[in-house]
């Protein structure tokens, strides 16, 4: 199990630089960018259940929060939730190639949203949410949801190194 949280936060570490430097670019365009390190941690929780979604989505929201400039804590909470919340579902869909990513994902998305939403109104807007009602979230978790099957490919050369093979 340790062996598949380190090397999945080793992938979140990469896409999450990948993320602020070279997707960066992409958000003049289509006004959002993919979330990799999101995908990365539905992947690796999603295999691996919820003990491994949550402690990789601790340990890579702690590196996340050092990369963004967000409130210090803020994606290690959320990104924990979201890894506990897929490792729930581990075993209960076939994961196919394309259309359980892609729901995985965009459900991902959504849920994250609406944790920012939870915490934006419990701490009476000091944190920057999304809105349900104008186009950004949406094309966020289109953005996510397509890119979903190409990072579930690309990770599965990796299965090796992000997936317990050892049964429950």
């Amino acid at each position: 199990m340790a062996k598949n949280i380190i090397c999945a936060t080793l992938f979140i570490i990469v896409a999450g630089i990948l993320q602020s430097t070279l997707f960066s670019h992409l958000r003049p365009l289509i006004h959002a960018s993919p979330d990799i390190t999101l995908c990365i941690l539905v992947y690796s929780a999603y295999l691996n259940g919820a003990m491994t979604g949550q402690l990789t989505g601790f340990f890579s929201g702690v590196i996340l929060d050092f990369l963004s400039a967000a409130p210090l804590g803020l994606n290690i909470f959320v990104r924990t939730i979201v890894g506990a919340g897929c490792g729930v579902l581990r075993g209960m869909f076939f994961l196919d190639r394309f259309f359980l990513p892609l729901a995985l994902c965009a459900g991902a998305t959504i849920f994250k949203a609406f944790i920012l939403f939870l915490l934006n109104f419990l701490f009476a807007g000091a944190i920057s949410a999304y809105s349900f009602t104008t186009p950004l979230l949406w094309i966020e978790v289109l953005v996510n949801a397509l890119s979903a099957p190409f990072v579930f490919a690309f990770l599965k050369s990796f299965s090796t190194l992000l997936v317990n093979q050892q049964e429950p």
